[in-house]
């Protein structure tokens, strides 16, 4: 089969955390083609979604990793799989590209994940839909609702809505006398909408990212902890990553999402969870699958290209 992969530049990917390069790898030991493409490669030209794609070549070495040869010019129906896997910002150049995606799947591409559901599934809002699972929340851009939450739960989180790693993520509390500016700046003086979500204790225990496939979730989830006086737990601002077993409440929140999730062509999703609450659905580039692997033994990126090499022979 031909992947087709649609990621930041090479040059930016460490290997040794990236859950791509997992899923390179194992697709290229199963004598699959690699290609791969920034976003600027995807372009419409007379009506025909076309890719510049760059065959892709893994030298085995981490950090030399990669060959590339000449850009081709070939229509995006022409790969197997086309894997969107750019990291946010989820921008408008973003949204534009998920409409490029979506054309070409009109065209007969396979696109994963489905670009419609990339811009219905919004990383933070999602929870809203599966609210049974979720802490109390508020979005808005109105700081006197934001006061109000805040009043009424006295701890809460404040973060933007198309953030990524931990960025802008506030704690506030009632007592806190940056209270006003943070608001203020989060929110850009009423005129950016943010989510406000109620803090829960138990992210000291670690913020998991369960991993689903296909609707399924893989049996380890990496449990985020924050590092002593930090607040976040993500990687990227010095949390450290330790593989478990799913929890009963995991698999409860996993089982219910995973086929509603699956059925919207999101065939990779990562949960996370603090506690017993969802707090997040991530959608557009869900790592951690080499931390899980590597802890334990669990080959995540076999079970994700498995799942790939068998929606294609179904499809």
């Amino acid at each position: 089969m031909k992947f087709a992969f649609i990621l930041d530049p090479l040059d930016s990917i460490q290997t040794y955390k990236d859950s791509s390069f997992a899923m390179m790898r194992e697709a290229a030991a199963r004598g699959h083609e690699l290609y791969v493409m920034e976003q600027q490669d995807v372009v419409l030209q007379l009506g025909r979604v076309l890719g510049h794609a760059r065959k892709l070549t893994l030298t085995g070495e981490e950090e030399d990793w990669y060959r590339t040869g000449e850009a081709e010019v070939m229509p995006l129906a022409r790969f197997d799989v086309v894997l969107m896997r750019k990291d946010p910002p989820y921008d408008m150049e973003y949204v534009y590209s998920t409409y490029l995606l979506e054309l070409a799947e009109a065209q007969g591409a396979k696109v994963f994940n489905k670009p419609k559901a990339l811009r219905d599934f919004n990383e933070k809002l999602a929870i809203a839909k599966f609210n049974t699972f979720t802490a109390p929340s508020l979005v808005t851009r109105r700081p006197e609702l934001i006061l109000k939450f805040l009043a009424q739960y006295h701890d809460v989180i404040l973060k933007p809505l198309d953030g990524m790693a931990g960025r802008s993520v506030f704690r506030i509390r009632e007592q806190d006398v940056n209270l006003n500016a943070t608001i203020e700046t989060l929110t850009q003086h009423g005129t950016r909408t943010i989510m406000s979500q109620l803090y829960i204790p138990e992210v000291v225990n670690g913020d998991k990212r369960i991993l689903l496939i296909d609707g399924t979730p893989a049996p380890y989830a990496l449990a985020r902890i924050p590092k002593p006086g930090e607040t976040r737990a993500n990687l990227a601002v010095g949390g450290i990553g330790v593989a478990r077993p799913l929890s009963p409440r995991d698999h409860e929140i996993a089982e219910a999402l995973g086929p509603q999730l699956a059925k919207e062509g999101l065939i990779l999703v990562g949960l996370d969870v603090i506690g017993d609450y969802l707090t997040e659905i991530n959608v557009t580039s869900p790592t951690c699958m080499r931390e899980i692997t590597e802890q334990t033994g669990f080959n995540v990126a076999g079970m994700m290209i498995d799942a790939l090499e068998k929606t294609i022979r179904n499809s």
